[in-house]
């Protein structure tokens, strides 16, 4: 029997994105119906960018009033099928009909009303969930509201913790002025004097989940648990790493549109690449030249520190570099003054630009993602789909995915070191580029890079394996 699993989430490719959890939301629910014996639907706030592209597709449902304290708010309920996924949206123009969907002073509020509105509509949805599974703060108080307020006794519920850092705070006195609930229910949201949107997910989750082994257990250490370590070291057991996949057929060099030349393999076609970008970003145009890219946000969990400490001098090698992405106003101004000092060897773009995005993981050959902390890490899975030699600092997902290469018994897919140091950094480019040289040893690597595919099956089937943990054997369609 099918298990009914209704993901709750703020962000979903295609309707609104602002970084991996989208991606995970738009994916996901495609592969757990399509490899396994699960039927998944996705709620999620009705943002001013699916309004503005979507409207005219969207099926009105119902309307119902949220009790936001002493408010009443109407919370629209639309639904639309796509891509053979239910997703429907909770519509309230106060809250969510902004030109951004984060970074206003009341997103505790919002998502409040968000969460709320979601169990108080658990009842009327054609669907009835088996499952309620909330992914990251946003969608944490879902748990909570949907165990209190409209408790189903045969509803399980999963939380997905998809970057520990974000918590949602608010402060503690809103729980009086917005949540509507009785006081010794208040144990379960606050932490640290605070209330902590995050917090309410694991301690009303069944079972949780991150997005990949080695963070799981990164994340009951107090140096990556940000405070919720010993939560998460007191749940231990019902804690599981489930490492995140990617679309193979959308990041596919073979049919990915955005490229001068598609390929399947490392070589002429892809070298074709190479030479596009260099002409277009000003690089001098050599098919020879080693190149090295980061697609990244410009922040400090990027590991962006260490690419400062040597970045002019690891370009006094006879290689290229490119830089893509944008973020805090210091690495966006280091990169444009380092263009500026090596103008032959560096190009930097500062903002973001998919197609260009595209063209990079293809024309380069080594993609840098030295990261603080990954908890999975969709950049590196994409750049082993476009045959670029990961380069990462073994954390997270990052260690999940990317096992570095031995000269020796050739295995590997990539490069990396263990600690957060500017130095092991250069000392890990350069090896690389030694490899790159070693005609032998590189032909060894592209063939590892060949072989390395995360697809979202594996992860999907692990899934299933967990919801039909509460209950029932898992069937797995055939190919």
């Amino acid at each position: 029997m099918k298990k009914k699993v209704l993901f709750v989430a703020s962000e979903c490719t295609p309707f609104v994105k602002t970084g991996g959890l989208a991606d995970v939301i738009g994916s996901l629910p495609q592969a757990l119906q399509h490899y396994t014996e699960t039927d998944v639907r996705v709620i999620l706030p009705l943002h001013q960018t699916i309004i503005a592209n979507w409207e005219e597709q969207l099926e009105y449902v119902t309307s119902i009033d949220v009790s936001i304290g002493w408010r009443k708010q109407e919370a629209k309920l639309y639904q639309f099928c796509y891509k053979g996924i239910h997703y429907y949206f909770v519509g309230n123009d106060y809250y969510f009909a902004r030109q951004d969907i984060y970074g206003y002073y009341d997103d505790g509020e919002r998502y409040i009303f968000f969460c709320q509105a979601v169990s108080q509509l658990l009842p009327q949805l054609a669907f009835q969930a088996d499952i309620l599974h909330a992914h990251d703060w946003q969608a944490g108080l879902a748990l909570a509201f949907a165990k209190i307020s409209s408790p189903q006794s045969s509803m399980k519920t999963v939380f997905t913790i998809h970057n520990i850092k974000y918590q949602g705070i608010i402060p503690k006195d809103a729980y009086d002025d917005l949540f509507n609930l009785a006081p010794e229910h208040m144990g379960g949201l606050e932490w640290n004097g605070l209330l902590n949107c995050m917090k309410s997910g694991l301690f009303h989750a069944d079972k949780i989940t991150t997005v990949s082994p080695t963070y799981a257990a990164e994340i009951m250490t107090p140096y990556y648990g940000e405070g919720l370590y010993s939560l998460l070291a007191e749940r231990q057991s019902d804690v599981v790493g489930i490492i995140n996949g990617i679309d193979i057929d959308e990041y596919n060099p073979e049919t990915d549109q955005h490229l001068i030349a598609p390929y399947e393999a490392a070589g002429t076609a892809k070298q074709q690449n190479k030479l596009a970008l260099q002409r277009k970003l000003g690089l001098p145009v050599n098919r020879e030249k080693p190149l090295y890219a980061i697609v990244s946000r410009l922040v400090e969990q990027k590991g962006l520190y260490l690419v400062k400490e040597i970045l002019d001098e690891f370009l006094q090698e006879d290689v290229q570099f490119v830089v893509l992405g944008s973020g805090d106003a210091q690495f966006e101004q280091f990169f444009g003054q380092a263009a500026e000092r090596n103008k032959e060897k560096l190009a930097v773009f500062i903002g973001f630009d998919e197609g260009l995005a595209r063209q990079v993981y293809a024309a380069s050959d080594f993609f840098v993602m030295p990261s603080l902390f990954e908890p999975c890490g969709l950049a590196q899975l994409i750049a082993l789909q476009y045959k670029s030699a990961p380069i990462v600092r073994e954390t997270g997902g990052l260690k999940d995915t990317v096992t570095p290469f031995n000269e020796h018994t050739g295995l590997g897919n990539g490069f990396s070191f263990t600690n957060y140091n500017a130095h092991d950094l250069l000392h890990t480019l350069k090896y690389a580029l030694h490899t790159y040289y070693d005609t032998d040893q590189w032909s060894i690597l592209m063939e590892n890079i060949q072989q390395s595919t995360f697809s979202w099956k594996e992860s999907a089937d692990e899934y299933a394996k967990l919801y039909l943990s509460f209950g029932e054997a898992l069937h797995t369609k055939k190919e």
